[in-house]
């Protein structure tokens, strides 16, 4: 450092001047020295290794590498917003616009082991009573052997069952020409002829007293035709006595009349098959003769016989039948009937049986494949709330299976980089409940309820710039919370040192 300038008034200024270079000088020292500091510094803390620090660096790499993981996986899953809104369809038709939103599709599948194709009926109905509210409808049968198994679609008659009306009612005389077996000795005539055709019947059913005098012609006509060769005979059960209600029951007869087939080589699960042709002597002894043909090894052993080849089998071993199709009915509050109605039966109520099982029954329209992958669970498991339940009825107690079905439409919205049009859905709650009276017609009835609401589902994936926010903020607080740590580690290893030399530690 110089010497100051003399203190003169001249001197003054230069005085001045001479000052600030002093502080200058100074503090450039000053900076030197503290910069030589924190270069070694730095270098010893980068340089110098020490367990501590190893230790605390491969934890917060660790920790670092975990929660940069967490992110991404954030980053790259699904965020979903759901909002419930009314349902204002009602406003599109209130002003005349043709819209789809005025009607509701319903898809169904159901199986019934017991209750044939012959006599099933669905029958749409809504809260004012209206039947056959289904505003469209494709519905098929298929019918089901007693085993479950499909053999084949059933088609409605072309033509009603024709009877015969001008023969006269039997005289008691001529009721030999037909055998009358019960529980007791059916075996016994099943066993003495290769083939046994037997009417199921009741005194008090109005088509058995039609067909009674065409089953007793028909009876001796093929009684003729056998010659005493014990290859068929036709034979009658009252399901009326006692006796005979038994056997009835045994053979699950719950519609009369009721004709089936029986071969001396049956076995005891052995299916039989039904006749559902015209109730005429011509028609029942052409079709009988086909069995006749087939013990004389004349024809093949078939159980499904077209005798006028017209393409309606006259007689199958279908006794369930699986009911399936759509319908499109209005939305309001209304329900399905599937029960037991023919034109040429009468029932027994207490002993037909609408057990079921729900394959399938869905809201609107189908789903595709997409659509079911991209759902959210919880939608995807109320679109079929009812499918695989089965529904049994208990024997000889008339049962209805009712199902009360409260339903919500769901609109998901997919995030746009998929580029998948938002997927409709409608889910549903139900609650069944059997109803147990001998008044009851036995019957399935799905009754259903729209809300007015929409439950909105809205998924979309998070954003860039917040992923790259939150990125930021992770590495930034690692550093800062681990600078902390480390500072208060070695504050507190030096510390201690320092006791040690004193010789506090003891």
């Amino acid at each position: 450092l110089s010497d100051p300038p003399s203190n003169d008034s001249q001197g003054r200024g230069s005085q001045n001047r001479w000052r600030e270079d002093q502080r200058a000088v100074a503090m450039s020292g000053f900076l030197a020295l503290s910069y030589r500091k924190i270069k070694q510094d730095l270098r010893a803390e980068l340089t110098e290794a020490s367990v501590t620090g190893s230790i605390l660096s491969i934890l917060v790499g660790l920790f670092m590498v975990y929660l940069v993981a967490a992110q991404i996986s954030e980053y790259r899953s699904i965020k979903t917003e759901t909002n419930v809104v009314l349902d204002h369809y009602s406003s599109a038709v209130g002003n005349n616009q043709d819209s789809a939103e005025d009607t509701l599709q319903i898809n169904f599948n159901i199986s019934f082991p017991h209750l044939s194709c012959e006599y099933a009926s669905v029958d749409a109905t809504n809260f004012m009573g209206t039947h056959d509210a289904g505003l469209a409808s494709r519905v098929s049968k298929v019918m089901l052997d007693k085993a479950g198994k499909q053999i084949g679609p059933f088609e409605e008659r072309k033509h009603k069952v024709k009877h015969t009306d001008d023969m006269a009612p039997l005289k008691h005389k001529e009721l030999d020409r037909s055998l009358k077996v019960n529980i007791h000795d059916f075996e016994e005539v099943r066993r003495r002829y290769e083939v046994l055709i037997v009417n199921f019947y009741t005194p008090w059913c109005h088509w058995c007293q039609k067909l009674e005098p065409v089953w007793d012609e028909a009876a001796g006509k093929i009684k003729e035709l056998d010659d005493d060769r014990m290859l068929i005979r036709f034979a009658s059960v009252d399901c009326s006595g006692e006796d005979g209600s038994k056997l009835c029951t045994d053979k699950r007869i719950d519609a009369f009349p009721t004709i089936m087939v029986f071969r001396r080589d049956d076995l005891k699960d052995a299916h039989h098959e039904r006749y559902h042709g015209e109730r005429s002597v011509t028609s029942i002894v052409n079709w009988a003769k086909h069995f006749v043909d087939q013990a004389t090894k004349k024809a093949p052993k078939t159980q499904a016989v077209d005798h006028n080849e017209d393409g309606e089998a006259d007689s199958h071993i279908g006794v369930g039948c699986l009911i399936a199709g759509l319908l499109h009915v209005q939305r309001a509050p209304g329900g399905i009937t599937i029960q037991a109605k023919s034109d040429g039966h009468e029932f027994n109520w207490a002993t037909m049986d609408v057990s079921h099982k729900v394959n399938h029954i869905s809201f609107g329209p189908f789903l595709t494949d997409t659509a079911w992958k991209v759902m959210p669970a919880h939608i995807a498991q109320a679109v079929g709330s009812l499918d695989d339940r089965e529904f049994s009825s208990e024997q000889h107690i008339p049962t209805t299976h009712e199902h009360m079905v409260k339903i919500v439409k769901n609109v998901v919205e997919l995030p746009t980089a998929w580029r998948i049009p938002p997927v409709i859905a409608h889910g549903y709650v139900v609650h069944s409940n059997n109803i147990q009276r001998f008044a009851e017609v036995p019957s399935v009835r799905i009754n259903y309820d729209i809300l007015p609401i929409i439950v909105h589902v809205q998924s979309k994936f998070e954003t860039f710039y917040k992923f790259l926010t939150r990125l930021c903020a992770i590495l930034g607080g690692v550093f800062t919370i681990t600078g902390i740590v480390s500072a208060g580690v070695d504050a507190g290893m030096a510390s201690l040192t320092q006791k040690d030399r004193l010789g506090k530690l003891g």
